[in-house]
């Protein structure tokens, strides 16, 4: 079924700060998450075709707020803090890190993407992250960004083997904002999700 899946219908919600209430949950509530700078913000918007639904800025770090989007007014694709960001203070620092676990340990979010910038290896913050996953036992997909910024030829390879360093394992979704590569696998694979969240929750 997931094949005939399509976002027609996206709007932002609301942010949430720490301690701030997050909105009434739903069947299927997914999560991007990755190092500041790595095209979160981008990649929601290209996927959701959308160009103004997420701000995107130049300066990493933006996004310091818990942000909520509503897909097909029937589920939630949520954009969290930026990590890794070498300008931001200590105190700054931990203020997202203890957003992001208080989100992640919340129960709520049954898949999380974990974006890869396809040029770089994973950093330790990256490292850290696939740790909190493991821990709390949360599915998730890596998925390398920007491979247009990389020739054709090298863009699998490339991929791959930065999914390797991180986890082991041989494997991440290509995906490009600027030319939409990677999109319809990407569209897919929430279509797939959604549906299996739908019908555990009616069981």
């Amino acid at each position: 079924m997931a094949d005939g899946f399509a976002i027609k219908q996206a709007e932002f919600i609301g942010s949430c700060a720490h301690g701030t209430p997050y909105p009434q949950p739903l069947p299927f509530e997914a999560a991007i998450v990755g190092k500041s700078n790595v095209g979160k913000s981008s990649l929601l918007n290209s996927l959701c075709r959308n160009r103004k639904l997420a701000r995107v800025s130049g300066q990493p770090g933006k996004t310091r707020l818990i942000n909520f989007f509503l897909l097909n007014r029937s589920f939630y694709l949520v954009d969290l803090p930026g990590y890794g960001f070498a300008k931001a203070s200590l105190k700054e620092q931990r203020a997202w890190g203890a957003l992001i676990e208080r989100y992640l340990e919340s129960g709520r979010v049954k898949h999380l993407f974990l974006l890869l910038d396809i040029r770089h290896a994973p950093t330790k913050d990256d490292a850290a992250m696939y740790q909190y996953l493991l821990y709390y036992g949360i599915p998730f997909t890596l998925i390398a960004t920007k491979a247009d910024k990389v020739s054709r030829a090298q863009r699998k390879n490339l991929a791959n083997a930065q999914a390797k360093l991180l986890t082991g394992r041989p494997y991440a979704l290509l995906y490009s904002s600027e030319s939409g590569e990677g999109r319809a696998e990407l569209v897919q694979r929430l279509g797939e999700l959604w549906e299996d969240a739908l019908r555990l929750s009616e069981e």
